[in-house]
C-alpha cells in the first residue's frame, strides 16, 4: 500500500510489517535534492506511529543505485552561501537524524552506488545488507566539502577510526567485498537474491518481540554515544572552514565542468 509523499522523488509503501521509503531519483542515480532530504522525516513519522509496521526498508529505485550521494548540480544553488549552507546542512542533519532516532529496526538495501550522501544515509540505519557489486565511497576529498560530525561518527563506530580515515583519506570507491570486510555491510547476496534474503530478514525481526527489539537498538545505540569532551564547537568550525573554501569552490566548479580539481588548501 502506497502512503502519501511530500514529493514524487520519495515514495512510501506498507507492506505486511514493512515499511518501505524509497529513493526515486533514478536519472540522476537517486541522488538526493533539498525536497528530498525534507521528505524523509515526514515519512518515517507516519511508520512510527503505524503499530503494525515493525521494520523500516530504505532503498533506491532503478536498480543501478541506492543513492548515489548529494545532488550536487543544487549545491550552486543552496550550497554556495552561508545561508543556503547552514539550511541545507540542516536539512541532511535531520534526515540522518530521523533514521537514526527512529524507534523502529532500519535495514538499507543497497543495490549499487552507495556514495557519499547515501553512505551516510545507509550508515544511520542499524544495517545494511548489500548486492553483489555494488560500490561504497565518501569523495568529500575530491569536492573540497567537509563530511558532518554526525555523519563522520556513525562510520567510524561502524568501521572504526583506521578504516574511516581511509575511506576520507582516499576518497575512492570500495568494492562489496572490502565493504564486507570493514564491516561497512551486514551482509552481501547476489543481486537476484537481495530483496527476498531482505524481506526474509524484516520477517524475522517482525515475529520476534517488539519491546525486545526496541530496547536492545536503545541500549546498543545508548553505547555508540561520544564521550562528553566531544568538541562539537571545533567540529563545527573545522566544517565552516572547508565550506567558505577556495577549494570547495573549486571542487563544484570542477564536477559540473567534468574535469580534475586542482585544490590549493585554502
Amino acid at each position: 500500500m502506497s502512503i502519501s509523499s511530500p514529493t514524487s522523488k520519495m515514495i512510501a509503501e506498507k507492506t505486511g510489517a514493512i515499511g518501505w521509503m524509497i529513493f526515486n531519483n533514478p536519472e540522476r542515480l537517486n541522488a538526493v535534492g533539498l525536497e528530498m532530504w525534507q521528505a524523509v522525516p515526514q515519512i518515517l513519522a507516519d511508520f512510527e506511529s503505524d503499530p503494525e509496521i515493525r521494520v523500516i526498508v530504505l532503498k533506491g529505485a532503478g536498480g543501478k543505485a541506492f543513492v548515489a550521494g548529494a545532488d550536487i548540480s543544487q549545491f550552486g544553488e543552496s550550497r554556495s552561501t552561508a545561508e543556503g549552507i547552514l539550511a541545507y546542512e540542516t536539512a541532511t542533519e535531520v534526515a540522518f537524524n530521523a533514521i537514526a532516532d527512529t524507534a523502529k529496526p532500519t535495514i538499507a538495501m543497497i543495490d549499487g552506488y552507495c556514495i557519499g550522501g547515501g553512505l551516510g544515509i545507509a550508515l544511520s540505519c542499524d544495517m545494511r545488507i548489500a548486492a553483489e557489486g555494488s560500490t561504497f565511497g565518501i569523495p568529500a576529498a575530491k569536492l573540497g566539502l567537509a563530511y558532518g560530525a554526525g555523519g563522520t561518527g556513525r562510520l567510524v563506530h561502524v568501521v572504526g577510526p583506521s578504516f574511516a580515515k581511509e575511506i576520507f583519506y582516499t576518497a575512492r570507491r570500495f568494492t562489496h567485498e572490502e565493504a564486507l570486510a570493514m564491516g561497512l555491510v551486514n551482509r552481501v547476496t547476489t543481486k537476484d537474491a537481495l530483496e527476498n534474503f531482505v524481506r526474509d530478514y524484516c520477517a524475522l525481526i517482525a515475529e520476534n518481540a517488539p519491546l525486545t527489539v526496541g530496547t536492545a537498538k536503545q541500549v546498543v545505540d545508548e553505547f555508540t554515544k561520544a564521550p562528553g569532551n566531544f568538541d562539537a564547537a571545533k567540529c563545527d568550525a573545522l566544517i565552516a572552514r572547508c565550506f567558505a573554501s577556495d577549494d570547495y569552490k573549486e571542487g563544484r566548479a570542477a564536477f559540473m565542468e567534468k574535469r580534475k580539481p586542482v585544490f590549493k588548501g585554502r
